[in-house]
């Protein structure tokens, strides 16, 4: 029986190359990220520079490999927004399934209590209808971590030929 080492530590900008393999194929292949172009790895360094600003960005490894990662943002950006932020959370394509989307997510939020931010935000791509490009996966695992959904917005999103929702979906981890 193989031996598998896990752990979720902060990401560096060093693991952006890695990070956007795991990244593309979700602009290339799905509708989960409404993004057309896949960013270069520069862009990709500077987005994770710009997040570890302010708030975590955390990756899981196996073995020592990245598969995955979490992090956080600016809901809005107005100082009385500050005790809100976005989640994000993208897994490696063999690594759904092993319970590393609950453990980045249960690490992200005791670092965000810790920061003292209170509501939890995420932005999701959902189908009209199931398709090959996008499911309700998302929405059934932020279901699943106790998240609620407050939101939809129809047909804001186009990729792939086909017209989809975005719904957002909130979880509150400490008291105001």
């Amino acid at each position: 029986m193989k031996n598998i080492e896990k752990m979720i530590r902060n990401a560096t900008e060093n693991d952006a190359e890695r990070l956007l393999e795991i990244y593309a194929p979700y602009v290339k292949d799905t509708a989960i990220s409404f993004e057309y172009e896949v960013p270069s790895v520069v862009e990709f360094r500077d987005r994770i520079a710009q997040t570890m600003r302010r708030y975590p960005y955390l990756v899981i490894e196996e073995n020592g490999v990245i598969k995955g990662y979490a992090y956080a943002g600016v809901f809005k950006g107005r100082a009385a927004y500050d005790h809100c932020c976005e989640v994000t959370i993208y897994l490696d394509r063999d690594a759904k399934g092993r319970g590393y989307g609950r453990a980045l997510y249960e690490a992200l939020e005791k670092e965000l209590q810790k920061r003292g931010l209170i509501n939890l935000y995420a932005c999701i791509a959902d189908p009209i209808s199931e398709d090959g490009y996008l499911t309700r996966n998302s929405e059934q695992f932020h279901k699943h971590m106790g998240y609620t959904k407050v939101g939809e917005f129809h047909k804001c999103g186009y990729k792939f030929g086909n017209w989809y929702n975005m719904i957002w979906m909130e979880k509150i981890i400490g008291r105001g």
